[in-house]
């Protein structure tokens, strides 16, 4: 369990060492520093007993701002590091926003315009199957810049292509453009994807 608390005097006066460490911090290498910790609090009304609380005391710098301080707070249960915690589980969750909005946006999934339930169920069924498809395209496209671009953004650059169709008994040929942008991580990912050189 972990949910985000919003800041208040009690939790700033209990984070307050460490984000002094974080402002020095900052101070020195003049770049955005964070310091993690962790406290037991409990509310005066609405918790019976003490939670832990873990906190990021971060101080950041922005060209031409004055540093800010920026104190995050999360109450959890896990057992794990503060930082650990925060970065690598409360952070995620951004990440899988992200996911449901471009299911939203860029796939459409809500789109369940039929009248009849097993009709929309599979639409929704392909929806979610051609996401899963531009999962895997992402993963064709590692270490290029188009690694972790935006469903619309894949669909325009790989999938929206003129090219020139050829059939045989054997094989499909895509004749593509010779001025196609995106020519050299197409072929990667179509190689990456059971597509055949040559």
């Amino acid at each position: 369990m972990h949910y985000v608390m919003g800041s208040n005097a009690v939790l700033e006066r209990k984070a307050e060492s460490a984000m002094q460490r974080a402002r020095r911090a900052s101070e020195s290498s003049q770049q955005t520093e964070h310091v993690y910790g962790e406290c037991q609090y409990r509310t005066r009304k609405t918790w019976p007993w003490k939670r832990r609380v873990i906190y990021k005391a971060e101080v950041v710098r922005a060209e031409g701002k004055k540093p800010k301080d920026n104190p995050r707070f999360v109450v959890t249960n896990m057992k794990q590091s503060p930082r650990w915690l925060y970065e690598e589980v409360y952070c995620q969750r951004g990440d899988i926003e992200n996911r449901i909005k471009e299911l939203h946006y860029g796939m459409e999934i809500g789109r369940t315009s039929c009248t009849k339930f097993w009709a929309n169920q599979f639409r929704v069924s392909m929806t979610a199957a051609a996401y899963v498809l531009m999962q895997e395209m992402r993963l064709g496209l590692a270490g290029t810049a188009s690694a972790r671009a935006q469903v619309s953004i894949l669909r325009e650059r790989f999938l929206k292509i003129g090219a020139r169709v050829v059939t045989s008994v054997r094989r499909i040929v895509l004749h593509l453009p010779q001025s196609f942008p995106y020519l050299n991580n197409f072929h990667r990912l179509a190689l990456s994807l059971g597509a055949r050189s040559g």
